[in-house]
């Protein structure tokens, strides 16, 4: 009897694990329409995330927040060129906003991902 109970517990567990396994799966893939896209947006999202650490950096040792460019010649951060996608930067005295472009023909990929100084990513 206890055999049996603990054999339907790891058949319920296995399933409610896989199920849950699937639905992660989906979100992460609904992001394109094919995997270079996913794995595309998702290394920019990580080099966004990066500019805007160097922006930070940048701000707490100069009190003001820095160009694309100021970041690259100071060292401050390495920008890999991605295909398909441009960066640019807009500074004020009180924030920043770092944007990446899309300009790929997928229509289902974001055409528009930014990190602002808060280190809120948001996709247009």
């Amino acid at each position: 009897m206890t055999r049996t109970l603990g054999l339907i517990s790891v058949v319920v567990v296995v399933g409610v694990g896989g199920y849950v396994y699937t639905r992660q799966a989906q979100s992460v893939t609904a992001i394109g329409s094919n995997p270079e896209t996913t794995v595309n947006v998702l290394a920019v999202r990580n080099d966004l995330m990066a500019i805007a650490n160097a922006e930070r950096r940048y701000w707490a040792a100069n009190a003001r927040y820095a160009s694309l460019d100021e970041l690259r010649t100071g060292g401050d951060i390495e920008v890999p060129s991605r295909e398909h996608f441009a960066y640019s930067v807009e500074t004020s005295d009180t924030g920043f906003r770092i944007v990446a472009s899309y300009s790929g023909s997928d229509p289902d990929a974001p055409k528009k991902i930014s990190v602002n100084e808060a280190l809120t990513v948001t996709t247009e």
